[in-house]
């Protein structure tokens, strides 16, 4: 049975990776779509396909989730186009580094934290309430494997993504009495632009995590995503790990 259809899901950090692969995935299943990015050209190539391809409703705004004034012109936008979604997805996310914290910078911590933890609570404040008034919805936030098991040099990562899983948890009990449910997915190593960007362009070195095994893919992730958004009314999946078959935990792998 197909549950997306015809709902509509709000899935920030769009233009690319996991964000990007799950508005391919729901769009083919017919679900409307509100994409968010900082990347509006992205943003726009995505929606010219999309709409190409599955014939599906996008709309897109430029965003930075980091910034709440940006998040709250965003409401308004999605609220004049009278389009409040059903899901929503917390994508936007990055790590940025692996130095030890004596040695870390404070401006890639504030990038990290500003993103993966306050922009996460920035839509989601704004969006929740109308989800309520609605009566039903779903949330996913996109934590990782790095918040259930700390390695060296991942500090202020994982920091916000343990933070992430606290805050899926809190939400979760904060909304007992309604009908919204909230799942955290946590993925293991996926081969997106995610380490280029934590290494700020190294192509080599962002290769060398994914070498010798296969990682999970963006589409993998966005097919797990869509797994937990079918599910019944009353069934809720508050946490789905997943990793490729080599990796058993942040350390251990078969190369």
């Amino acid at each position: 049975m197909n549950r997306v259809k015809g709902k509509c899901a709000l899935i920030t950090g769009a233009s690319s990776g996991i964000g990007e692969a799950s508005a391919n995935t729901l769009a083919s299943k017919g679900c409307d779509l509100i994409l968010t990015a900082r990347r509006e050209e992205r943003l726009e190539a995505l929606a010219q396909k999309l709409r190409e391809k599955y014939n599906a409703k996008v709309d897109i705004y430029p965003v930075d989730v980091r910034i709440n004034e940006s998040v709250e012109q965003l409401l308004e936008n999605v609220k004049s186009a009278k389009t409040i979604p059903d899901f929503l997805i917390n994508n936007a996310g990055l790590a940025l580094g692996l130095e030890n914290v004596q040695e870390g910078f404070i401006h890639k911590w504030d990038t990290m934290i500003d993103t993966n933890l306050k922009g996460l609570l920035y839509v989601t404040r704004a969006f929740l309430p109308f989800m309520i008034q609605k009566g039903e919805g779903h949330i996913i936030n996109i934590g990782s494997t790095a918040g259930w098991q700390t390695y060296p040099r991942g500090n202020v990562y994982n920091a916000t993504k343990f933070g992430v899983r606290a805050l899926s948890d809190a939400m979760s009990l904060d909304l007992v009495d309604t009908d919204i449910k909230v799942s955290c997915v946590a993925p293991g190593n996926c081969e997106t632009d995610f380490s280029l960007v934590r290494f700020e362009g190294d192509k080599d070195r962002a290769a060398r995590v994914y070498a010798r095994y296969k990682a999970l893919e963006a589409k993998d992730v966005a097919d797990a995503i869509l797994y937990i958004l079918n599910t019944p009314s009353h069934v809720n999946i508050p946490y789905l790990r997943i990793m490729p078959k080599a990796q058993r935990n942040v350390y251990v792998f078969k190369r």
